[in-house]
């Protein structure tokens, strides 16, 4: 019969309650107002977030009264973010100031309790899991590690979970040096005993935000109503209730990383095997049908309704009078200018929970005026056919209802159908300042295809350079004629721009059709008949 080997880990027991307080130490009060000021995590433009790799940091700030004795003392602020820079902590409003800052030794947990109280007397509990027997025996823990824990008894040495019984450890104390919050101390002197308001604050590390846009187009097909909602994630332990919110939309440069150090330890203390074996047959859980759900009356709260007056029946017994809606939130503020960045505040108080994430609303802007076309993305010298990709456009401005700067987000687009609004197609935004075009590339148009064809290729004589007296770099320079049709297969024209891409010294020397530039780049603005086409030839001269 052989035993598979598994990872166990200890469940530990305390006797006493919360970390004991050094001499001198004095607690500060639990936070009385607290602000947050999340920066994007400048590395990421617009996708998921993933709470356990946030690249993001926050400012925190946060008030708390402080009772102090005359002479040095050492302050605790309990329940700071366990992300804190401690480097970064600045503590405002005590007369006689801030000699020094820790960010306080490992948090309480099992592994650092268990590794806390090396060569000290603990009591192991052990339970007879056949008669449910409970025995308290004296022990040292010997040695700690994440292979595993080793204690003494009268009886011997002994590893942790390898007797075949349900084993723990109880404690009497907790060590000192451990802390149940993360802990930011600061050493402070004052001349007098003082009750005071003081301000903490700090960065902390482990907090992003992302901005999520959804556009409902409207049955004219030439608005759209679009409401973005911010998502607020904190990868933290720490909660911070009923904050101040604030988001900072840009990409900041940030220097170096001073975080706090990884107090965490292997979360796996406990090695050895399990008590079961290879032979054991598991037990099967039945699993029951639901039985219809009872109300204290004991009236069948859901049943089938036939006829009409069954269904009168059924209302007359049930309250299914729908609770009134929720007032509408407030509408949050316009953004505000942060140098070359912009700060975006959440009009009500929120809570940033730990290891959560959370929508809040951003803006609501209906009616944005918009335009439907097809483009195409092609390098001026090539050969290509495919569909040409659908294209909504509008222009960040008051004139078409917008006029706000646009953090860069996804943008999820929702179009009639003669019933409920379905997702047609989703997009990237990037950070779009006032007056900047807004364009949201949906995807392909299997209705409109595109036809690039190299016509002709005519060589110069090659131009030589000459580099040192044996060698010289021969330069040939040439010229190409293309084609690019636009085929469509909509019963209506079609809006279409062929954009083009060239390279080092070529350039678009002549075209058959107008053409302009956008961003440095030639571009075609087309209209195409339905059920037409249209081809547009020019000459690349490099």
């Amino acid at each position: 019969m052989r035993r598979l080997g598994l990872i166990l880990l200890a469940t530990l027991t305390l006797a006493a309650g919360a970390a004991p307080v050094r001499a001198g130490d004095v607690r500060a009060s639990a936070p009385k107002t607290l602000s947050v000021t999340i920066y994007r995590d400048p590395q990421r433009r617009y996708g998921p977030i993933e709470l356990t790799q946030l690249g993001g940091f926050a400012l925190v700030t946060e008030t708390r009264t402080v009772s102090l004795p005359a002479g040095e003392s050492r302050l605790r602020f309990e329940g700071v973010v366990d992300g804190i820079q401690p480097a970064s902590a600045i503590v405002t409003g005590l007369p006689g100031g801030v000699i020094e800052k820790n960010r306080d030794a490992a948090l309480l947990s099992p592994e650092t309790l268990v590794r806390a109280v090396i060569d000290s007397d603990v009591t192991l509990v052990r339970t007879d899991p056949k008669t449910g027997v409970v025995t308290h025996t004296p022990a040292t823990i010997r040695s700690a590690s994440d292979q595993g824990v080793v204690f003494q008894t009268a009886e011997g040495v002994e590893a942790l979970s390898c007797s075949g019984l349900s084993e723990t450890f109880q404690f009497s104390r907790v060590p000192a040096g451990l802390s149940s919050t993360p802990t930011l101390s600061a050493l402070v002197r004052t001349d007098r005993p003082i009750t005071t308001t003081v301000t903490l604050s700090y960065l902390a590390n482990g907090f992003d935000w992302a901005a999520n846009y959804v556009a409902h187009i409207n049955p004219d097909g030439r608005t759209l109503d679009l409401i973005a909602w911010i998502t607020l994630a904190n990868g933290n332990g720490v909660s911070l209730p009923a904050a101040r919110t604030q988001i900072v939309a840009g990409r900041l440069n940030r220097v170096g990383d001073d975080s706090a150090p990884d107090w965490d330890q292997p979360k796996e203390i406990a090695r050895c095997w399990p008590r079961g074996s290879t032979s054991d047959t598991p037990v099967d859980n039945p699993i029951e049908g639901a039985s219809p759900l009872m109300s204290s009356e004991g009236i069948e709260v859901y049943e089938v309704v036939v006829t009409a007056e069954k269904r009168q029946q059924n209302i007359q017994r049930l309250d299914v009078t729908p609770p009134p809606a929720a007032p509408m939130p407030p509408p949050p503020p316009p953004p505000e200018p942060l140098g070359d960045l912009k700060l975006y505040r959440v009009p009500e108080p929120t809570t940033v929970a730990a290891r959560e994430s959370k929508q809040v609303r951003m803006l609501d802007q209906p009616g944005v005026a918009f335009t439907r076309l097809c483009t195409i993305d092609l390098s001026a010298v090539s050969a290509w056919r495919g569909p040409a990709a659908i294209m909504l456009r509008t222009r960040n401005s008051v004139k078409n209802n917008l006029g706000l700067p646009l953090p860069s987000g996804e943008v999820a687009v929702f179009d009639h159908a003669g019933g409920p609004d379905l997702l047609v197609g989703e997009a990237g935004l990037h950070d779009t300042a006032v007056d900047e075009d807004v364009e949201l590339t949906m995807g392909a148009s299997p209705d409109v295809q595109v036809r690039q064809t190299r016509l002709s290729y005519t060589a110069e004589a090659p131009t030589l350079t000459p580099l040192t007296p044996e060698l010289a770099l021969a330069l040939r320079r040439g010229e190409t004629v293309e084609e690019v049709e636009i085929i469509s297969a909509r019963a209506e024209p079609t809006v279409f721009e062929l954009r083009l891409r060239t390279y080092g010294t070529a350039h678009v020397e002549s075209a058959d059709q107008p053409m302009d530039k956008k961003d440095g780049r030639p571009i075609f603005r087309l209209t195409v008949p339905a059920n037409g086409s249209v081809k547009v030839h020019y000459t690349v001269k490099e």
